[in-house]
């Protein structure tokens, strides 16, 4: 309720400083974005309710078009110490963000040539000190990746991307 209660006591503000930019600034309703969305039979989707907002709303063509969805993960945390259920110290977390090159949540490709765990995995990264990653791909966690098997394909941004 606090989220809504701001938006509108900035929203019209925001418009009057768009509208003294002196370029074409267009507002619509919920019921305009629905008419325009419906007009063309579309799905209700946030994107493309984006783009049936206003009087001017183009004709969309949206066949085999996907968004680009994201999650925000953030950068982790700067906590030095982990705690127990009583808050009590329990591990101790190294300072260092960047291990052997890496750093956790960066996506690799590992490709393991000897041992138990042979074969190609891509994922995200859990790094370690020792220089032993877990590797998360969509359907398997592998641990204990060495990071010599590891070549960076995107590096941690705080977001995931699907």
């Amino acid at each position: 309720m606090a989220g809504a209660a701001a938006v509108n006591t900035t929203r019209f503000a925001l418009l009057e400083v768009l509208k003294a930019t002196g370029l074409s600034v267009e507002t619509g309703s919920g019921g305009l974005t629905k008419f325009n969305r419906t007009q063309q039979g579309l799905d209700k989707t946030h994107w493309l309710d984006a783009g049936c907002v206003g009087k001017s709303t183009p004709i969309l063509k949206v066949k085999n078009v996907k968004p680009l969805l994201i999650t925000a993960n953030g950068h982790g945390t700067r906590q030095l110490c982990r705690t127990d259920k009583y808050g009590f110290p329990s591990r101790h977390c190294s300072r260092a963000k960047f291990h052997f090159g890496f750093q956790t949540g960066d996506v690799v490709k590992a490709t393991v040539t000897s041992g138990k765990k042979v074969g190609q995995y891509v994922g995200r990264i859990a790094t370690r000190a020792t220089g032993s990653f877990n590797v998360a791909t969509k359907t398997e966690l592998i641990q204990g990746v060495n990071h010599r098997y590891c070549k960076q394909i995107h590096k941690k941004d705080g977001y995931s991307y699907a």
